[in-house]
């Protein structure tokens, strides 16, 4: 994963609260980035099918979009898990979302495999950390 899963769970969090298609200055507020960063990655984004941008207007998730938003949301819950239940480190949200950012496709979708879904399903979308400080980076991670 990558920083593309925060603008896929910031679309998909702000659609869960009821406006569509999702404005860029709301994604921008949201992941504490400038509105020119979001709309050249909506740009992106839409070249690789995850959601549709329309300028002017916004962005909507494609399923292909929905479906990455609801997987990055569940190996971030599980990395969380991890650090309270097995580590017993509590304030680790922000670093939990870099460590689940961090990971491959192929390492997320076994993590969502083998743990059982009990771990994760606490955790509400509202709750993932969308916005880091834009200085952090994966260093000591």
């Amino acid at each position: 994963m990558n920083r593309t899963g925060r603008y896929l769970l910031a679309i998909h969090a702000l659609t869960r609260r009821g406006t569509s298609p999702i404005r860029t200055k709301a994604v921008a507020e949201e992941l504490d980035r400038s509105q020119a960063a979001v709309t050249e990655k909506f740009k992106r984004l839409d070249d690789a099918g995850l959601v549709a941008y329309e300028p002017y207007r916004g962005v909507t998730l494609t399923e292909a979009g929905r479906s990455r938003a609801v997987t990055t949301r569940r190996v971030y819950a599980i990395v969380l898990w991890f650090y309270r239940s097995v580590l017993k480190i509590d304030s680790c949200e922000a670093e939990a979302m870099k460590v689940a950012e961090a990971l491959g496709p192929s390492a997320a979708n076994r993590l969502t495999e083998v743990v059982p879904s009990g771990v994760y399903s606490t955790v509400s979308i509202e709750d993932v950390p969308l916005a880091v400080p834009r200085d952090e980076t994966l260093e000591g991670v």
